[in-house]
């Protein structure tokens, strides 16, 4: 079956893409579908390795933390079973132990810079250090063509429907547009850029489909 004109340009995009993210010393690959994306991180991540997550709704949206359990050969820390700030502080610091940390990402530019944007820093910190391995599962609609590009995209979009997501009360939340604000409860806190992987920590798997904000 031949590709849409849509479908074509992802396909080449990713391919582009893969090729810029090795050059960070990054692993990728290219599912044309949210089900694809799910096997490819199954395949990832080794039978007995600990797993979980950080606060991305495109892990929950396509079903990894039940394709997680219903293979049950992993430990799964899943911090959506906590309850309590003082239990999932906790669970934050367990990840840190884990052999695999999944995540999703604000923005990425196609030269393979990923960026994210925390409030409280657990999974800024979490993709930085600690976890054996990271895998990003990011949406085709997270692609900006420059770093810059992707830095407005995670302020501009991703911030303020998170916002409205939490329902919490900083400016953008009202209108829609980043304020560059410092609001008390802002969850701009943090500002993440990854540039290059050490010792190939972080893999990548690009959807072909719009995923998370």
């Amino acid at each position: 079956m031949s590709m849409s004109p849509t479908e074509l340009r992802n396909s080449r995009l990713a391919e582009r893409m893969i090729k810029n993210l090795a050059r960070r010393n990054m692993q990728a690959f290219y599912c044309p579908t949210a089900q694809e994306a799910v096997s490819k991180v199954l395949e990832l991540i080794p039978a007995g390795s600990s797993v979980t997550w950080g606060g991305s709704m495109t892990i929950r949206d396509i079903g990894i933390p039940d394709a997680l359990r219903a293979k049950g050969c992993y430990d799964v820390l899943d911090r959506d079973l906590v309850e309590g700030d003082e239990a999932k502080v906790q669970m934050y610091v367990r990840a840190f132990t884990t052999d695999v940390y999944l995540s999703s990402a604000n923005a990425i530019s196609e030269d393979g810079v990923i960026v994210n944007i925390d409030g409280n820093g657990n999974r800024v910190a979490a993709i930085t250090w600690g976890p054996k391995k990271v895998i990003f599962i990011i949406g085709i609609n997270k692609v900006a063509q420059t770093v810059e590009a992707a830095l407005a995209r995670a302020r501009s979009t991703a911030s303020p429907i998170n916002a409205a997501r939490f329902d919490i009360k900083t400016p953008c939340q009202t209108d829609g547009v980043c304020h560059n604000c410092n609001s008390p409860e802002s969850i701009c806190n943090y500002v993440h850029f990854l540039r290059n992987s050490p010792r190939g920590k972080h893999t990548v798997i690009l959807v072909g489909e719009p995923l998370g904000y």
